[in-house]
């Protein structure tokens, strides 16, 4: 993979990434401890308010494994993306960076919401 001459001395491009990775550690980190090695199958993984009662539905720890493993996929591949993108177009490639840092944050505000539901 070519990597551009300029894309780390970029002071914007910078801190968007190192946004990005405190952001993916924050969410693997809160996860993983907030999961209980003792329950297995006690976590809520979604809520419907217009189900009634039947509005949560329980799943595993893995469930919760997969924000993180979507966290790190997020990161990656907006990493390369911007990275490809660089040489041709930087405001294309600073906007696919600020992207991922909001669907880094959505992420966090969803495992977070269904931890506390729980």
């Amino acid at each position: 993979m070519h990597i551009p001459k300029n894309y780390f001395h970029d002071r914007f491009v910078l801190v968007l990434l190192s946004v990005n990775v405190f952001l993916t550690l924050a969410v693997t980190l809160l996860t993983f401890l907030r999961l209980d090695s003792g329950d297995s199958g006690n976590y809520i993984i979604s809520y419907r308010s217009n189900l009634g009662l039947d509005a949560f539905s329980a799943g595993t720890a893995t469930n919760f494994i997969s924000f993180v493993v979507l966290g790190y996929f997020v990161l990656l591949f907006h990493t390369y993306l911007s990275m490809r993108i660089f040489e041709a177009r930087k405001r294309f490639a600073i906007a696919v960076l600020a992207l991922a840092t909001l669907l880094l944050v959505l992420i966090l505000v969803v495992t977070n919401a269904l931890f506390v539901l729980r």
